[in-house]
């Protein structure tokens, strides 16, 4: 059995690097932030993580009173991970964090987005309320098998993994390319023509939808003094 290492601080900051510091082990948390997922689902969106490694974060974060395991109720029947309530208290200092490194002078710019969940949580860090004045529209956007309600209204956003009863416009793409639309400088209209995004509904709804997640100017580099 393998032991959690340890800064040996006594720093609350350094405890918290204990529970959560190892690799991976925070994207584990931003893929649980918006609901429980089975092992498979976790691994589909952290294709990058092995097995093993993957194995071992969610036993190190339940084992931390940060994640749990559950059985879900007939007839799914399915083993899921969840967040505990105290996990949950992390999204906040995800979403910061993720709204911090967007100005990262060395942010890679040919890294792609392959899970949904991170795509969504970006577009929780970098709405911009101004940009939202006055709209008020409900979106469904559809990421391959993946299903979330988008409501934004007196400028602020809603996000939830579930399909949207009413929505005024529906998207239909993947996250690479919804990331090249939003912040790779990809038109919508390119993406329709290619056949990566379609739109069912309120077109002008859409054009308004992805110009509300700005990616912030970076910070300027500094040299060696």
């Amino acid at each position: 059995m393998t032991t959690m290492r340890t800064y040996g601080d006594g720093c609350a900051i350094a405890h918290g690097l204990d529970l959560v510091g190892e690799r991976w082990a925070l994207l584990v948390v931003r893929e649980l932030l918006l609901g429980p997922k089975r092992y498979t689902d976790l691994h589909k969106g952290l294709p990058n993580a092995s097995p093993n490694v993957l194995y071992e974060r969610l036993r190190e974060l339940e084992r931390a009173g940060i994640v749990r395991r559950r059985k879900l109720p007939p007839p799914a029947g399915s083993r899921v991970y969840e967040l505990t309530d105290w996990g949950r208290e992390l999204e906040q200092t995800l979403i910061s964090l993720g709204r911090w490194a967007a100005r990262s002078p060395t942010r890679p710019s040919d890294a792609p987005i392959v899970s949904a969940d991170s795509i969504i949580l970006a577009l929780r860090s970098l709405f911009d309320p101004g940009a939202a004045h006055g709209l008020r529209a409900g979106y469904e956007l559809r990421l391959g098998e993946d299903r979330f309600r988008i409501e934004v209204a007196d400028d602020e956003i809603e996000v939830a993994r579930a399909g949207a009863e009413q929505a005024d416009a529906t998207i239909e793409t993947d996250p690479g390319t919804l990331d090249t639309v939003l912040w790779g400088g990809r038109s919508l209209a390119d993406a329709q023509r290619s056949g990566t995004l379609t739109i069912e509904g309120d077109a002008a709804a859409v054009e308004r939808f992805v110009r509300l997640f700005p990616m912030p100017e970076p910070v300027a580099a500094v040299g060696p003094a």
